[in-house]
C-alpha cells in the first residue's frame, strides 16, 4: 500500500529547540554577535571623511538602515547614506547632495555581483576614481566584487559564507558602516547576546518566542497576515527589514511540498491610525498585531499652555513623549476590547544600541523558531532567483 500525506506534525518545543542547537553549528548569523569587532573598530577610527554611503540592497542595506534610523535623532552619528535602487532620479539626486571628495563608499553584495549594486559601483567608476582612500568592499570571499577590491589594495571586509543577507545586520555588513559613523556596535552587539543567551538558556525570551511562533503556526491558516504597529517614526527602517526577513524566510514551500506563507505589513503609529486601523478594528479577522512602543525617548518637548487655538485645551502641558505613548495605548485598549484580535505588545527601555539589537536578533530568532515548526528552509530564497535570471538574460540580449 502506498501512502502520501500533505500535512506535517507540529513538533513539541524540546524538539524545535533541539533542532535551533544543531542549526547554530551550520548557520552563520547565530554566533554574530560574539565576533571580535577590534579589525571593525580600527578602520572606523580611520576614518576621517564627512560621508559615508553604503551601496548596497535588500539584506546588505535594511538591517544597517534600521539600526541608523533608530539612533540618529539621538547620537551625533556621521551622514549615512545608502544608494540601493537603480531609480536614476534617486542615484543622481543623492551623488549631487554630496562632495564626493569627502565621501567614502561601502559596496556591499554578499554574491559580489548583485547588479543593483555593481551597476551603481560601475557609473561610480565614471565619475570618481575609486581608491583604497575611497572605497571598501564587502563581500564573500573570491567573488568579482572582492577581486575588484582585492586588485586595487582596496580595504575589504569578508561576509562568511553560512551567513544569510537578511541576517547579516551584525556581521561587517552591518557592523563597519555603523561603526564608522560612530555607532558603539561593542554595546549593540551585547544587546544580541542578551537574547541569545535567555533563549538557549531556556530563560524568559524562550518563552515569549516559543509561544509566540506557536500560536503563529497553529493559527497560520486562519491569521496569516502578521501587522507591526510601530509607535515611532525611528523604527520606520525596522520595519522594512521587519518586512523582509518575514517574507524572505516564511513565504517557502515545505518538505511536504506544500506552500506555506504569513505577509507582513510595517505601520507608524500615530500615523497610520488615520488609515489602517479601520481595516484592523473592522476588517476580516485575519491579522495579528505586535505594538511596539518606546518606554523613553529622552525627549521632552511639551505643547505650550496659552497657545492662540483655544480648542482642545486638555492637550496643553503634555509632553510629545507621553501624546505618543497615551495614542499607543489607547489603540492597544480599543483592539483588546474587540476581544477576537490577537496582539502583543513590545516595549523598547530606551533609544539606545543595545535594544534596537535586542529587538532585531529578537525578531531573528522568531522567524528561525517559526521555520522549524514550518519544516521550510528559512535560510534560502529560491522564488526571486528566477526574476533574476530573466533579468540577466535580458541585459546580455541587449
Amino acid at each position: 500500500m502506498d501512502y502520501k500525506k500533505s500535512f506535517y506534525q507540529i513538533r513539541s518545543n524540546e524538539y524545535i529547540l533541539d533542532k535551533l542547537k544543531k542549526e547554530v553549528e551550520s548557520i552563520g548569523y547565530y554566533k554574530l554577535p560574539f565576533a571580535d569587532t577590534s579589525k571593525i573598530k580600527e578602520f572606523a577610527k580611520s576614518v576621517d571623511k564627512k560621508n559615508i554611503v553604503v551601496i548596497g540592497i535588500g539584506g546588505s542595506s535594511l538591517g544597517t538602515s534600521a539600526i541608523y534610523d533608530f539612533l540618529k535623532r539621538k547620537n551625533p552619528l556621521k551622514p549615512l547614506h545608502f544608494l540601493e535602487t537603480t531609480d536614476p532620479i534617486d542615484i543622481t539626486g543623492k551623488l549631487n547632495s554630496l562632495n564626493l571628495n569627502d565621501t567614502l563608499f561601502i559596496a556591499i553584495s554578499k554574491s559580489g555581483t548583485t547588479v543593483e549594486t555593481i551597476a551603481i559601483v560601475k557609473y561610480l567608476s565614471s565619475i570618481l576614481e575609486l581608491n583604497r582612500d575611497n572605497f571598501v568592499v564587502i563581500s564573500e570571499n573570491d567573488t568579482p566584487l572582492m577581486h575588484f577590491g582585492k586588485s586595487n589594495n582596496m580595504n575589504c571586509f569578508e561576509i562568511p559564507k553560512d551567513v544569510g543577507g537578511r541576517f547579516s545586520v551584525f556581521s561587517s555588513v552591518g557592523l563597519l558602516p555603523l561603526a564608522t559613523v560612530g555607532v558603539d556596535i561593542d554595546n549593540m552587539l551585547n544587546g544580541a547576546k542578551k537574547i541569545y543567551s535567555s533563549f538557549f538558556n531556556q530563560k524568559k525570551i524562550y518563552d515569549i518566542l516559543m509561544e509566540k511562533a506557536r500560536f503563529i503556526v497553529e493559527n497560520k491558516s486562519r491569521f496569516n497576515i502578521n501587522i507591526l504597529f510601530s509607535y515611532s517614526s525611528a523604527l520606520e527602517g525596522f520595519n522594512k527589514w521587519y518586512v523582509q526577513l518575514w517574507a524572505e524566510s516564511l513565504g517557502k514551500i515545505n518538505i511536504n511540498g506544500t506552500r506555506q506563507g504569513l505577509t507582513p505589513i510595517g505601520l507608524i503609529g500615530p500615523v497610520d491610525q488615520h488609515s489602517f486601523l479601520q481595516l484592523i478594528m473592522q476588517g476580516v479577522r485575519d491579522k495579528t498585531v505586535t505594538f511596539i512602543k518606546v518606554a523613553d525617548f529622552e525627549e521632552q518637548i511639551i505643547v505650550p499652555k496659552n497657545t492662540p487655538i483655544k480648542e482642545l485645551n486638555y492637550l496643553e502641558g503634555v509632553s510629545f513623549s507621553k501624546l505618543i505613548d497615551m495614542q499607543a495605548d489607547a489603540t492597544i485598549e480599543a483592539v483588546d476590547k474587540e476581544n477576537d484580535i490577537p496582539y502583543d505588545v513590545i516595549t523598547i527601555d530606551r533609544v539606545d544600541e543595545y535594544n534596537i539589537a535586542e529587538l532585531i536578533f529578537k525578531y531573528e530568532l522568531l522567524v528561525s523558531i517559526i521555520g522549524v515548526f514550518l519544516q521550510i528552509d528559512t535560510y534560502d530564497q529560491p522564488g526571486v532567483e528566477s526574476g533574476k535570471l530573466i533579468l540577466k538574460s535580458k541585459l546580455k540580449g541587449k
